[in-house]
């Protein structure tokens, strides 16, 4: 045959809680695992291609709802490809469960392969899956590829969930693949899903990762892989962004506003902040003065301009200077707590954590007094 085109995704994990996000953030995650899989579709039809193929974990569990599946269901059904879903660790397959289900409301674009058992996509084109039965398995569950017959010259397109070997896994680790499953199974590709970046192995083997990111330590946006696949020839890889949030992770070293002012304006060009969740840890050490309006702007700005932010000000110290503890003390009943707080925070002893938050609080609420007088 000639070249055949698909579209390589995993780990959708539709359903998935956030539970540590708000009730809006929640929503907002949740809505877009669904319309990352509008977003396959389009990568589909702009590559030229009639497949997608899921390597696991399409749920987040074996009991998502009926709602999240008929969702999941009516997005496939837009798009004019065939989907193969295969059950992951997440959602494995047992009998009379989620895959029986699902096989019928399924439409006929929807196919499930939930059997190791080779299966036609097209004419010269075979997908050898390997469902995962149980969430953990000590076994490698694309063993059976090896044995797997298919017709002479036929594509053969492996489709897996596990962890390859070589990551450095133990003996005891579960759903392990050895790295040369496409040369042992004389696969011209192997489709892998668990890992949820985008990965190769050797120039036949590939995890897409997840289309819609989930996680903090990814800074890539959610994406798949658009695959180029020629009997006898290396398939040509080519990955394509699908997610919309980003996950952010950063760690700024500031002493004042305006160095606070260029880290954001640098996360500006990064990306859309309404997409963004960060995750900052903030350091430094700086004026009490400035590190209160450090931090108003950043809960008071951009907070409300990202879509989540997780601040962590541990490592952000404040040093009281002389126009600080003078702002304080210009109420003058509090001159000896401002000073027995001042003297502990400086001493670095054990609480000196607790003093320097006490002097923090007592120069907002100085400054809130001066605003109500000035009314």
């Amino acid at each position: 045959m000639g070249t055949l085109k698909i579209i390589h995704s995993a780990d959708w994990q539709l359903g998935k809680p956030f539970g540590r996000f708000s009730h809006e953030v929640r929503n907002a995650l949740s809505e877009a695992r669904f319309d990352a899989i509008d977003e396959l579709g389009k990568a589909a039809m702009t590559a030229g291609a009639a497949h997608v193929v899921v390597a696991g974990d399409v749920f987040d569990n074996v009991e998502p709802g009926d709602r999240i599946v008929m969702q999941a269901l009516s997005r496939m059904e837009r798009a004019p490809v065939t989907w193969w879903l295969m059950p992951g660790n997440h959602d494995y397959a047992r009998a009379g469960g989620l895959w029986s289900r699902i096989r019928a409301r399924a439409p006929t674009s929807v196919r499930i392969v939930d059997t190791a058992e080779p299966v036609e996509m097209e004419e010269g084109a075979w997908l050898l899956p390997a469902p995962l039965e149980h969430r953990k398995t000590t076994n490698d569950p694309t063993a059976a590829m090896v044995d797997m017959v298919t017709p002479p010259g036929a594509l053969r397109i492996g489709l897996a969930h596990g962890s390859i070997a070589e990551f450095g896994a133990s003996g005891e680790s579960s759903n392990i693949i050895p790295p040369d499953r496409a040369k042992s199974a004389g696969l011209d590709y192997l489709a892998l899903g668990d890992w949820h970046g985008f990965l190769t192995v050797g120039d036949r083997t590939a995890y897409s990762g997840t289309p819609e990111i989930d996680r903090f330590g990814r800074d890539e946006p959610g994406g798949c892989i658009s695959v180029d696949l020629r009997s006898k020839e290396a398939p040509q890889l080519r990955r394509v962004e699908t997610g919309r949030y980003c996950w952010i992770s950063r760690r700024w070293n500031v002493a004042n506003e305006e160095e606070l002012e260029r880290e954001i304006a640098t996360l500006r060009t990064e990306a859309r902040l309404s997409d963004v969740l960060l995750s900052l840890d903030l350091m430094g050490v700086a004026s009490l003065s400035d590190r209160v309006s450090m931090l108003t702007l950043l809960e008071n700005r951009l907070a409300h301009e990202l879509r989540n932010l997780d601040l962590d000000t541990d490592e952000f110290i404040a040093r009281p200077t002389s126009d600080d503890i003078a702002r304080i003390e210009v109420q003058g009943a509090l001159a000896g707590a401002t000073a027995a707080l001042q003297s502990k925070a400086d001493a670095n002893g054990p609480d000196a954590q607790i003093a320097a938050a006490a002097l923090e609080r007592l120069y907002v609420e100085a400054l809130r007094f001066d605003a109500e007088v000035s009314k």
